[in-house]
């Protein structure tokens, strides 16, 4: 699950909602999203919503740090 929102660079931890995401996987926040009419700038493809990870599972699968906000 990547931290952040590929467009704004806002914090996007994974135990919260309020991402979407594309097949691809990548994330972009609320905002950036419906400003993208739910279409990945990058594939073309649906954005919808990203399930959240409980914060007890973080341990054995934790979420990517590896941002990839580019602004």
């Amino acid at each position: 699950m990547r931290p952040d929102c590929e467009r704004c660079g806002l914090d996007l931890p994974a135990e919260d909602g309020g991402a979407f995401i594309c097949s691809m996987e990548c994330t972009f926040c609320a905002e950036c999203a419906e400003n993208l009419d739910e279409r990945c700038p990058n594939c073309g493809g649906e954005l919808l919503d990203r399930p959240t990870r409980a914060r007890h599972l973080h341990a054995a699968h934790p979420p990517s740090t590896t941002r990839h906000f580019q602004g």
